[in-house]
């Protein structure tokens, strides 16, 4: 009866060992206060930095060309521990290094000659392309090495900036990493219709590969202070940024897409001038397809449900049923104005669909689409585009004693 148990004893140690020797770690693994972590990287025109200069003169260059300059922020545990300790408006909690070459994988390379904490990118938040850069070179040419080195996540968010790129990654605000700051004001899309959906990536790889054209949002930077403003637009053809959106087009554009999560309208009153203020609690819409013969033509049909916010009108009863229609009608013409500002911006000076007309060609005509899709920029500046537009006001706020939510 007892040998069946001495046969278990040995095999529950032996797996017990095994069991011990799954808990040590990795033995390839590197410490954290051994790591300097990259959270956002800036490309910019080929400018050295004084440093740079420096070091060249004294021979610390190599056969390069100079083409761009790329700046790192990085996080590290010395930084981020001194951070803690000392107090004082000017502390940063980051640093940035710049390099400039012509190669991205050498120059981060480089990193590793002038610091014991070599570059990790597993942490990279963001990455911003200078508006002059973008003009310059296609984006498969910039990006190739982020698009191949799985170092890079594929969320990592992708801007263009208006002025240096480089200067987005500065801040005055004690505590505040840049790269942080960047990622958190792409989350505020659900309180405005002008903060395009976040590019990834793989997302814009994706664009690439399929030969779309696509918005990028752009980012202003000054004196520290940083704004997102518009949006660059990128031709499907060359990768290249052809032109820019301005904020209200861009806006424009959400409303066409459908896209938007929230946003505040302005219109003003036919009668006294005054102003109306719609905002956005959803929005619907849809792009429908129409082929007869050789003639292709859209419907853009978006419908909104929304909120009376703020309204300066004060002449008569304004929560009566009368003044709400006139009310939605104000606001629906002022979407009818966006919307067709920024397709007659599309279709006549970039001749670029970035709104998703085309890809609903392909999804709803395919045969039309093979043949359309070669010279689709040209083909869509002289189609026929159609609005119906339908606002709804539901809420009107706590005031005149109806019910409604607060605005938050």
């Amino acid at each position: 009866m007892k040998q069946p148990h001495n046969n278990i004893r040995p095999l529950f140690i032996s797996l017990s060992v095994l069991l011990f020797l799954t808990l040590t770690g990795c033995w390839s693994s590197h410490e954290i206060e051994e790591q300097s972590l990259g959270v956002g990287m800036a490309f910019d025109k080929a400018k050295k930095t004084s440093i740079e200069k420096e070091i060249n003169e004294q021979g610390g260059g190599y056969l390069k060309k100079d083409l761009i300059t790329a700046t790192y922020q990085l996080i590290t545990p010395q930084v981020a521990s001194s951070t803690t300790k000392q107090a004082g408006p000017q502390k940063k909690s980051y640093i940035n290094v710049s390099q400039t070459g012509d190669s991205i994988l050498q120059m981060t390379r480089e990193l590793s000659l002038r610091s014991e904490q070599p570059l990790t990118a597993h942490h990279m938040k963001v990455i911003v392309i200078s508006e002059k850069l973008a003009k310059l070179y296609g984006l498969e040419q910039i990006l190739d090495l982020n698009f191949r080195d799985n170092d890079f996540r594929p969320s990592c968010l992708l801007l263009i900036s208006k002025g240096k790129a480089s200067n987005t990654l500065e801040t005055k605000t004690a505590g505040e990493i840049p790269a942080f700051r960047l990622v958190g004001i792409g989350e505020n899309a659900y309180r405005t219709a002008r903060i395009l959906p976040p590019m990834s990536l793989i997302k814009v790889e994706s664009k690439i590969k399929s030969g779309s054209s696509f918005l990028l949002q752009n980012v202003l930077s000054v004196n520290g202070e940083v704004k997102f403003a518009g949006a660059a637009v990128i031709n499907g053809k060359t990768h290249k940024m052809t032109g820019t959106l301005n904020e209200e087009e861009l806006e424009g554009v959400t409303w066409i897409t459908g896209k938007g999560k929230g946003g505040v309208l302005k219109s003003f009153d036919e009668e006294t001038g005054q102003l109306i203020v719609y905002e956005v609690e959803s929005i619907k819409s849809s792009i429908i397809p129409k082929v007869k013969g050789n003639n292709i033509s859209f419907d853009v049909k978006i419908e909104s449900v929304g909120r009376l916010s703020e309204n300066w009108v004060i002449s008569g009863n304004t929560f009566k049923n009368e003044f709400l229609k006139k009310a939605e009608k104000s606001s629906e013409k002022e979407v009818e104005r966006l919307v067709r500002n920024v397709v007659e911006k599309m279709q006549k000076e970039y001749q670029v669909d970035v709104a998703g007309f085309g890809n609903r060609l392909r999804i709803e005509h395919p045969k039309v689409w093979k043949k359309v899709k070669k010279d689709w920029g040209q083909t869509f500046s002289e189609t026929p585009i159609n609005y119906d537009v339908k606002l709804t006001i539901n809420d009107y706020g706590t005031s005149g004693g109806l019910k409604g939510k607060a605005s938050e």
